[in-house]
């Protein structure tokens, strides 16, 4: 019983710390995150709480996300949190795949299930590049560590048709074609090189390897 009782505070205390390190991730919507920026001069002023949060979302630019900033900081938060809850709980447990039971027709997802299992093994690690509208209109893109994301995001409304595959800014490569705004970050199975002359390489942290990916390269 000590030992369950301990279990439960280390859970309860790790909870708190990643709450604390990702305060975005306390916001379930993002009008609650409007209503943390809302003061009661707004709420005097705008007569309305809906209307309060519209001045606060468009007239503190610079200081207060836009929908999409807080979407993928939100998504970033949660992958963070489970990479820390899989190393804390140190999980070891076979995975069920995503895939399983779908019956896909998108060649795309078809592709993405015929490499599930050996990614999630460690048999592979795939690279996968993706150029899209998001929910805005806006053309991004990006490069997605696929063995990364399956191991810290759950890929069943991918396979479901609920959701799209997007690249967001804490993936390999990120670029908002609207916004100009760029990322890189390496994970743990790619190192990302962005200045080579050979243009954008990803180093493979494994067997050391240099995938590049110039689509004119023979």
């Amino acid at each position: 019983m000590a030992a369950c009782r301990n279990t439960a505070r280390e859970r309860m205390e790790h909870s708190a710390v990643a709450r604390v390190l990702d305060p975005i991730a306390q916001f379930q919507l993002y009008e609650d995150y409007l209503d943390s920026k809302v003061t009661p001069m707004d709420l005097f002023y705008s007569k309305s709480r809906e209307l309060a949060r519209k001045l606060v979302e468009h007239g503190r630019k610079g200081t207060v996300l836009s929908r999409e900033e807080f979407e993928e900081k939100k998504a970033a938060a949660q992958i963070a949190e489970a990479a820390k809850s899989n190393t804390f709980y140190n999980r070891n447990q076979p995975a069920t795949l995503a895939s399983a039971g779908k019956e896909l027709k998108d060649n795309f997802l078809k592709a993405l299930a015929e490499r599930e299992e050996a990614n999630r093994s460690g048999k592979m690690t795939s690279v996968i590049f993706i150029r899209d509208h998001n929910t805005v209109g806006q053309e991004v893109s990006g490069y997605i560590d696929y063995a990364h994301r399956l191991k810290t995001q759950d890929f069943e409304p991918y396979f479901s048709g609920k959701k799209r595959l997007m690249p967001g800014r804490s993936d390999l490569c990120y670029y908002n074609w609207k916004t100009q705004v760029s990322t890189s970050n390496s994970s743990p199975n790619f190192e990302v090189i962005y200045n080579d002359p050979n243009g954008l390489l990803f180093k493979n942290t494994r067997d050391k390897k240099i995938l590049n990916v110039d689509p004119l390269l023979q």
